[in-house]
């Protein structure tokens, strides 16, 4: 991960969040301005952030909240093949799946849910923003509205750890359930370095949190399109990546940041569905570099490894044909849920 690019980042931002004062309300309209100007220039043909359905509130094991959405097929034989579970990332939410909802819907059925403290989810403390959390989360909306049948989990960044957390919490459950796993843009560990700036920052990371998310949301877009993504992504996909982040909590930035200090999901990778993993990585990843991939798949026998060269860390908004194209195929291969019983032996 980049920290160093974030680090200056926060020092820079902190310090501009000081000297704002009196201009910030004038600043956040000419900003406000600005991002509706970028997505009228857009012509989404669905605009992003639309694609809804009436939600539902599932509570997690230490009761917050968590807003799940679930897509239905259209066809009635496909409730035989695996529900698809999508997990976004750090300080986005579930609009990050915005191509694999639109190409899907109505095909497959899909559960989509905010992360704690992200989206339209409620707050946790700091203490319970853990991975270890996130894995029991995940169980928690399984259990609520896809408590049988197979099942394909995709996850993204901090989502995909949210895989690998809930696959070494639950790995009987895994075994019997899960058919596919997609992993993109994440890392099982050592993403930060103990020298690195972050690391050492750490402990102090919540006493700026208040300062640097004012400037964030004064513009990010800045630091968005530059590590955010791809250098020659369109920049559509970093006003997109950039609506997530600008809406996104403060407290969500500073709660989770300690997770990636001394990340170690090692021990999770054999519970998963080796030859039925997909391991994604963005050759142009600022933030989990795709060495991070290369490793995951390495250490996951018998996973398939996609490089999407030149992409950044948002490949599900930069590549999306070809990530709903690999769901597809995952969900579209995996057996039905008769034979899936046989193979388990239930």
């Amino acid at each position: 991960m980049d920290w160093r690019r974030l680090g200056t980042y926060a020092a820079v931002t902190a310090g501009t969040a000081v000297a704002v004062g009196a201009t910030a309300a004038a600043a956040r309209v000419a900003t406000d301005r600005r991002r509706s100007r970028r997505r009228a220039r857009r012509g989404d043909a669905m605009e992003f952030g639309t694609l809804h359905v009436p939600g539902v509130t599932v509570l997690a094991t230490d009761g917050v909240p968590l807003h799940v959405e679930v897509e239905e097929p259209e066809d009635a034989d496909a409730y035989a093949r695996p529900t698809i579970v999508f997990c976004h990332g750090w300080v986005l939410d579930l609009d990050c799946w915005h191509y694999q909802r639109a190409a899907l819907r109505g095909q497959a059925r899909m559960v989509f849910w905010d992360q704690r403290e992200h989206g339209s989810s409620g707050d946790g403390t700091p203490e319970s923003c853990t991975l270890d959390q996130l894995g029991d989360d995940l169980k928690s909306v399984i259990d609520a509205v896809a408590p049988d049948g197979p099942l394909v989990l995709v996850g993204h960044s901090m989502g995909a750890m949210t895989v690998m957390s809930f696959a070494a919490q639950y790995g009987d459950l895994v075994r019997d359930r899960v058919d596919s796993v997609v992993l993109m843009g994440t890392s099982a560990g050592d993403l930060i370095g103990r020298r690195d700036p972050a690391a050492l920052l750490q402990p102090w990371l919540p006493r700026f949190g208040l300062l640097v998310g004012a400037a964030r949301r004064l513009d990010s877009y800045p630091v968005t399109r530059a590590v955010a993504v791809g250098p020659d992504s369109p920049a559509k996909y970093a006003d997109m990546t950039d609506e997530m982040i600008a809406r996104a909590r403060t407290r969500a930035l500073w709660d989770f940041a300690a997770n990636f200090v001394d990340l170690d999901l090692y021990d999770a990778l054999p519970a998963l569905p080796g030859t039925r993993t997909v391991v994604m990585g963005g050759t142009k990843d600022r933030l989990t570099p795709f060495r991070h991939s290369r490793r995951l798949a390495e250490l996951i026998v018998g996973s398939e490894l996609v490089a999407f060269e030149g992409a950044g860390h948002m490949m599900m908004l930069e590549r999306h044909e070809d990530v709903t194209a690999a769901i597809d195929n995952l969900w579209s291969s995996a057996p039905t849920s008769a034979h899936r019983r046989e193979e388990v032996g239930a």
